[in-house]
């Protein structure tokens, strides 16, 4: 994009990630493909950079901008490593946000300067085994006793679950309530009633650990609600804007960096003669990837803009997700088809960073979940 579209600040935190991202994610992406974990003193450069505060205000030792500071950020960072860009997207936004906004004085002293400088990583234990899309379909039962809240259930998805340090963890307190019994808790992961149950082998996004979680009898103070007790579900959903915005922008970065790499390929390699690039069936090809490049970065910051603005995005942060997710999958698959057998291979980037796509149309909301929640807006769309 064109710098003339950005402030002085968004520029400097886009400008700063870029050259974390290549000079020490990018290196390592593979490493961390094959080990299933990322470098801790990355994480800790990370915080220190302020890239897993970017939600928060200084006031609670933050570094927030803006969403579109945000955007751009995560953006770098899923390009130099995808499985970062989603540790980083999930801390800020689902992490981060809901102490941000619905935790009490002493929840924020206590968690959100931790949270913001990395010392602490957040993760969002929602979905269930057979509860993900169905939010409001969970049996993780939290029981008030004597001044303590007792939960048992299990949590499935967990990103960052086997390293962070707090969980924002949803549990039914009033059965009979429905959606409205379902409410928020902040647990210490290093309760013994929180517990790890296994790290996931995936597809792509390896070095990002996703955990099963149990929770057997773990017991928290009661104070350890967060928010209303029975306002769980609008306090899950209140974070998905942000949330969204976050996975597009992970998406984006993801196909960036396959386009580069192919574009890269197209110049160096020849074929009949001259370079793959002068072949106007692989011209064509990454002039279209390029141009949806630009057209979802464009549905992504302005989904950010109104996020920053205090305006309602739903069907905006939906809208970028969906196409970004989309996209990342279709220009993956075509910079691996500009490679030919070569990009079948582990050798190249564009092998992992295929897998890696795929997942961004299935979290944060599947697409399916996007298009019903975006046609749902048109009942009220005006012309």
């Amino acid at each position: 994009m064109h710098d003339i579209e950005l402030t002085e600040d968004q520029r400097m935190i886009r400008n700063m990630a870029r050259q974390f991202a290549q000079a020490e994610l990018r290196p390592r992406a593979a490493e961390w493909d094959q080990t299933g974990w990322i470098d801790e003193g990355v994480v800790r450069q990370m915080g220190e950079l302020g890239l897993l505060g970017m939600v928060v205000p200084e006031e609670w030792g933050g570094s927030y901008v803006d969403y579109v500071a945000y955007a751009l950020a995560v953006e770098e960072v899923s390009a130099g490593c995808s499985a970062t860009g989603g540790l980083m997207s999930v801390h800020n936004s689902v992490g981060c946000g809901p102490v941000l906004r619905y935790g009490s004085e002493q929840q924020k002293q206590e968690w959100l300067e931790l949270l913001a400088s990395g010392q602490a990583i957040g993760c969002f234990c929602l979905t269930e085994p057979q509860a993900g899309s169905e939010a409001h379909n969970l049996r993780t039962r939290a029981v008030l006793e004597n001044g303590e809240w007792v939960i048992n259930g299990a949590k499935q998805f967990v990103t960052n679950g086997k390293r962070a340090s707090l969980a924002i963890l949803f549990a039914v307190t009033d059965p009979d309530l429905g959606k409205k019994g379902l409410s928020a808790f902040l647990v210490r992961t290093d309760n013994p009633g929180f517990k790890v149950e296994r790290v996931e082998h995936k597809m792509g996004i390896r070095g990002s650990d996703t955990c099963a979680i149990t929770l057997d009898n773990c017991r928290i103070p009661e104070s350890s609600l967060l928010g209303v007790r029975g306002k769980g579900l609008s306090i899950a959903l209140s974070n998905l804007e942000g949330g969204r915005i976050g996975i597009a922008a992970q998406a984006l970065g993801i196909a960036r960096a396959a386009f580069e790499a192919a574009l890269v390929y197209a110049r160096e390699r020849i074929q009949f003669g001259q370079a793959l690039v002068e072949h106007q069936s692989i011209a064509n090809m990454l002039a279209d990837m390029h141009m949806k490049l630009n057209a979802t970065r464009l549905l992504i910051l302005h989904a950010a803009r109104l996020r920053t603005a205090g305006e309602p995005c739903l069907s905006e942060a939906s809208q970028a997700k969906l196409f970004a997710s989309e996209m990342a999958e279709e220009v993956c698959s075509k910079a691996i088809q500009i490679h030919g057998g070569y990009g079948y291979l582990e050798d190249y980037p564009v092998e992992r960073l295929y897998r890696d796509a795929r997942i961004t149309q299935i979290y944060e909301g599947t697409s399916e979940i996007q298009r019903l929640l975006i046609a749902r807006e048109l009942k009220h769309y005006s012309f």
